[in-house]
């Protein structure tokens, strides 16, 4: 019989890797990253993507694995939603998102959205950690179980997990 803690870091692990392929193919294969028939860039693939993408997918993909350990809740699960449309937004063509070329028009994609994609792609990767620590440290302390201890009682204004 393997200890409770070899299995709970074996069922993190297998998560891990699932989680994290998983948020590369569904960032990969729209933003055209990961090379495919059904969506193609009018923009080539930058470096900047190639290091990024992969970044995005571990930090969003080790969020979403504690989802698979025994005991945690759903807490912070939007905000590894919104890391991984952040990242998609980091790493995407910026003339094919149908949404920025509305708003700024086809050369005010290319003039303003494209030198700040690196940072939303920073943006996505620090915003996944901050979530994956705050769920790491509730989980630890139990705060994400159905009996919360009394020490997870939040203070009035901060996140109640």
């Amino acid at each position: 019989m393997l200890p409770a803690v070899l299995v709970v870091n074996r069922r993190y692990l297998v998560a891990l890797v699932a989680a994290t392929a998983l948020t590369a193919v569904a960032v990969g294969i729209p933003t055209d990253v990961l090379p495919n028939p059904w969506f193609t860039r009018m923009t080539p693939v930058r470096p900047m993507d190639v290091i990024l993408w992969p970044l995005i997918s571990l930090s969003v993909g080790a969020l979403l694995a504690t989802y698979a350990l025994p005991r945690a809740g759903g807490a912070g699960l939007s905000a590894s939603a919104g890391g991984g449309l952040l990242g998609a937004f980091a790493v995407g063509c910026p003339v094919c998102n149908k949404l920025v070329v509305l708003v700024l028009g086809f050369s005010g994609a290319l003039t303003y959205f494209q030198p700040i994609q690196p940072l939303l792609g920073l943006a996505s990767i620090a915003l996944s950690l901050v979530v994956l620590r705050k769920r790491i440290v509730a989980l630890r302390r139990g705060c994400l179980t159905a009996e919360r201890p009394p020490s997870c009682a939040a203070a009035p204004g901060t996140l109640r997990w």
